[in-house]
């Protein structure tokens, strides 16, 4: 077994070893992240909303994120495991590395989309609406005044930066970047607000 390996040109074995080396490590970051480990480290994004002593963070570790740990992993494996495919198809070098390349970049893709749906339904899991009440925050789609349009805010409840949506009952319209007060819960995900004035 190992005289045939030795045998193969060079760019095979490099295949053979990017694949079945990451592949290895790809189920082993499977397994963690089923029993609730997180291969990839936190990215905290601040978010200034203008409030005395108001601090936001984005835990962008768990949010839609293309370059991590969990994506380059998913990446090589596919890029190993395509460019053997491409090599036993007897494919050129040129188009070996094109199709290899290509399809990493797509499982990489596909793997963003899966982790981050994955968040979102553990994010919306796990919210109780009834936390944000009271709390200030920062308009980001503006609010029409009366009820008369629907916006969303950005604010921190559970200690992680949400963006839900917010009605008004205030004479004026509520534009982007106003600070406000959640007085209400409307619905799931739907809050009254005010204007919020120190």
């Amino acid at each position: 077994m190992l005289d045939f390996f030795n045998k193969m040109p060079l760019m095979q074995q490099a295949y053979w070893y990017i694949a079945l080396v990451s592949s290895f490590i790809l189920l082993i970051v499977f397994v963690m992240t089923f029993f609730g480990f997180d291969t990839d480290a936190d990215v905290d994004v601040d978010f200034d909303a203008d409030v005395p002593d108001s601090d936001f963070h984005i835990d962008g570790g768990s949010g839609f994120q293309f370059f991590t740990f969990k994506n380059f992993v998913a990446f090589f494996t596919v890029f190993g495991w395509t460019g053997l495919s491409c090599i036993d198809s007897h494919c050129s070098t040129g188009w070996t590395l094109f199709v290899s390349i290509l399809a990493g970049l797509i499982m990489m893709v596909i793997t963003t989309a899966l982790f981050f749906w994955m968040y979102k339904l553990e994010e919306t899991g796990n919210l109780r609406i009834e936390n944000a009440v009271g709390k200030i925050g920062e308009v980001y789609i503006p609010i029409g005044a009366k009820r008369s349009r629907m916006g969303k805010i950005h604010i921190k409840v559970q200690e992680t930066l949400r963006e839900l949506d917010a009605l008004t009952d205030d004479e004026e319209e509520l534009p982007t970047k106003t600070v406000i007060k959640v007085v209400k819960v409307i619905s799931d995900e739907l809050l009254l607000v005010e204007k919020y004035n120190n």
